[in-house]
């Protein structure tokens, strides 16, 4: 494009300011769901779960540390890698903006306040803002990437001779193969990247120039997956899917063919298998609500503060209107600028929305169709994080659309003054940034730390806990490998039981040559301070662990731990998981006190709830005659609050004197609605603790405390549940 100059002056105080939006309402600490995870890894340059996103925990892991020198804990340093990649893709987005204004605009100052429009439209988007000022997941990154590819190709798209310029278009598609390590969503401008091509340079597909220094650029960026296999073979404490190869060839195999063949743990790992999502042709709930659940989403992006639900009635329904219209308006601003760089858009916001709405396959969405009421067929949370690559970029358009009416308005109204006078139309820019930010803002929040600290201190020394998914747990590896927490505890997730690496890996982990000390710092004088075990959760080798499968039981089971023989009987069907934790407990009960995270779950799959005791947030097991022979200071609930057998001593220690709950209780707003179970799992435990201190006789006054405490995560938990309700 002849006489045309980026404004990188520009694009860079907005890169700036959206940085500082970000910095203002970051998460002081780690998250729900993938955060704790993310964090962990990228600082122990560990695996996450499959496909182990090696670019990511890299990237994390040098971020963190060119950055320690500025005294922020680990967690707000990768924290602020959101932050900083999502202000790169804004400012990207901000250069592509300018490029299509610049031809339809006279004034340079339009231009750039039409762009920065659009950025800040996008920047401020409910889940791109949300994603953006905690590390819940590695999509920043891809997003930066496709900003930032995409602008490399309207670049080369303005050299005139672009055979000569072939290297600017080579480390575009570069960027995106190596993105694919971080994450596959790096990969979807590839669509538009191909009709880009077809259109403007055809030749070029046929260039062998083009091809010869293409393929190697491919094939370098492919091989950063080979960290996966490396890595794992230094056994590190997270080591997800444990993609260890034989051979190099075989794990160069896997990563070319993206996990067909190959290496199979890499295989396994690259391909996703562990979680058998099922074709596209069979839908996991009919293609009309899967649309609808992505009009859910689009709904919440400009104004998530307003009530509105179901999707697209409501409060915010005018609001999301005019956002859906001005980004069609850009899309016709697009088309009279330039209809090569609309081809591109278009297909590029194709594929990002409908797209990744037939490519992704969800279930029946969290907080949609309430007729459903087997939760199973639903998604377990809001996967509005998917689509964040394509809501920043239709706020882009909708700053694009907003400028080409104001310009069209203004012209009609009468020149230069006209444009003046109409400025105030750009209060609609800063709707997202107002009803957004209390939705958005994660600054103070501090309940998934607190509630993985105030589970880990409810287990004794050396003890193992049982957790039920992968979201209670990676908040315990985050507090444990990042901030040095109870580390000598074994938590065992009961989900990846299932998988052949997992059972092997707690094996090893729990030798005695590398099972982790109690620290005294976390005795608060009553937990002693002991000998490190003599013995793993197992002694089982390898062949043993993998014949282990689902089934019932041939004949009767009597097993003895403790003092109690529990029997198991025939027929009874237990599945891996199930026989693998049974097998745990029954080798370990003698030198390991046995936790479960919840008092329902495992603890009564394996029936074994009658011998459940409560030390705060954590059942223990207590295998002994609770009626007939009770220890000193146990005390049995009423029928109405469960009957569950609580320590009150130890009890009312962990809440009153070691348990944090800071974003936990006296919250307005609970964001993550999947896991409101949070605030009130610790009201029922303060009810049912009033209850037991009631029955032992405690002090009026005592009993009041409690129960105050209950109303007050209860108050948590009904500002949350508003939001709740399937099908509103």
């Amino acid at each position: 494009m002849t006489g045309y100059k980026p404004p990188y002056l520009a694009g860079t105080l907005i890169s700036i300011t959206v940085f500082a939006l970000y910095y203002v309402t970051l998460a002081p600490t780690t998250s729900w769901w993938d955060a704790s995870e993310y964090i962990a890894t990228g600082h122990i340059l560990g695996i996450p779960h499959p496909p182990g996103n090696p670019l990511f925990v890299s990237l994390a892991r040098t971020w963190s540390v060119l950055i320690a020198p500025l005294g922020f804990s680990v967690a707000f340093r990768i924290n602020l890698l959101a932050a900083i990649t999502s202000a790169t893709a804004t400012f990207f987005f901000f250069m592509i903006n300018y490029r299509i204004l610049s031809v339809v605009l006279e004034k340079r100052w339009m231009a750039i306040l039409g762009s920065a429009s659009g950025a800040l439209i996008g920047a401020t988007a409910y889940t791109v803002w949300n994603q953006s000022n905690v590390n819940e997941k590695v999509y920043t990154v891809s997003v930066a990437i496709i900003a930032a590819s995409s602008w490399l190709l309207i670049r080369w798209y303005d050299n005139q001779d672009r055979h000569l310029n072939l290297k600017i278009l080579l480390v575009a598609i570069y960027a995106m193969v190596l993105g694919s390590t971080n994450h596959l969503m790096s990969l979807l401008p590839l669509p538009a990247f191909g009709v880009f091509m077809i259109l403007v340079c055809p030749a070029i597909l046929l260039s062998w120039r083009f091809w010869i220094r293409m393929i190697p650029l491919v094939a370098l960026g492919l091989s950063f997956n080979l960290f996966l296999p490396i890595r794992a073979a230094q056994d590190p404490i997270i080591n997800e899917g444990d993609p260890i190869c034989e051979s190099a060839v075989g794990a160069v195999v896997a990563i070319y063919t993206n996990g067909n063949t190959g290496c199979p743990a890499l295989a396994s790992s690259l391909s996703r298998e562990q979680y058998a999502k099922p074709p596209m042709v069979d839908r996991q709930a009919p293609f009309w609500h899967q649309l609808l659940n992505y009009s859910q989403y689009f709904d919440w992006q400009w104004a998530r503060g307003l009530e509105g639900e179901p999707p697209l009635v409501g409060g915010r329904f005018p609001i999301t209107l005019l956002f859906l219209s001005m980004g069609l308006m850009g899309l016709i601003v697009i088309w009279r600028a330039d209809r090569n760089i609309f081809a591109y858009l278009t297909v590029l916001i194709l594929t990002l929305t409908f797209g990744l709405v037939v490519y992704l396959n969800f279930k029946y969405g969290f907080s949609l169709a309430s007729y459903i009421t087997d939760r199973s067929a639903h998604e377990v949370r809001e996967r509005d994080y998917f689509f964040v690559a394509g809501f920043i970029l239709w706020g882009n358009l909708v700053g694009i659309g907003l400028t080409g009416f104001w310009a069209a308005l203004s012209d009609r109204w009468g020149g230069e003054r006209a444009y003046l006078k109409t400025i105030p139309m750009f209060v609609v820019v800063f709707i997202p940034l107002i009803f957004n930010w209390s939705w958005a803002d994660r600054s103070g929040d501090y309940a998934a730390r607190d509630w993985a600290y105030d589970l880990l201190m409810s287990v004794e020394p050396y003890g193992i806990l049982f957790t039920n998914g992968d979201n209670d747990t990676f908040p315990l590896w985050y507090l444990q490998e990042v901030e040095g927490v109870r580390k000598d505890v074994s938590v065992v997730v009961v989900q990846y039981l299932y998988t052949d690496w997992y059972p092997k890996q707690l094996r090893d982990m729990t030798d005695p040559s590398r099972q982790r000390s109690f620290s005294e710092e976390f005795s608060f004088g009553v937990y002693p301070v002991t000998p490190i075990p003599e013995s793993a959760i197992t002694d089982s080798e390898d062949d043993i662990l993998d014949a282990v499968g689902s089934g019932p039981i041939p004949k009767d089971l009597p097993l003895s731990l403790g003092d109690v023989v529990v029997t198991y009987p025939e027929g009874l069907y237990l599945n891996r998981g199930h026989r693998l934790a049974l097998s745990f407990i029954y080798d370990s009960i003698d030198e390991r006190p046995i936790y479960f995270a919840s008092s329902a779950g495992l603890l009564e799959d394996l029936g074994l709830r009658d011998w459940g005791v409560r030390h705060g947030l954590a059942t223990k097991l207590v295998m002994r005659d609770l009626n007939e022979n009770r220890p000193e200071g146990l005390v049995r609930g009423s029928d109405q609050m469960g009957a569950e057998w609580f320590d009150m001593d130890r009890n009312l220690f962990l809440v009153r004197d070691v348990y944090q709950y800071r974003g936990i209780r006296n919250r307005e707003i609970w964001q993550d609605r999947s896991t409101l179970n949070i605030p009130l799992h610790y009201q029922a435990l303060f009810v049912q603790l009033a209850d037991a201190a009631a029955i032992a006789e405690l002090s009026t006054d005592e009993v009041d405390e409690l129960i105050q405490n209950a109303v007050a995560f209860r108050t948590t938990a009904l500002g949350g549940s508003r939001y709740l309700s399937l099908g509103r």
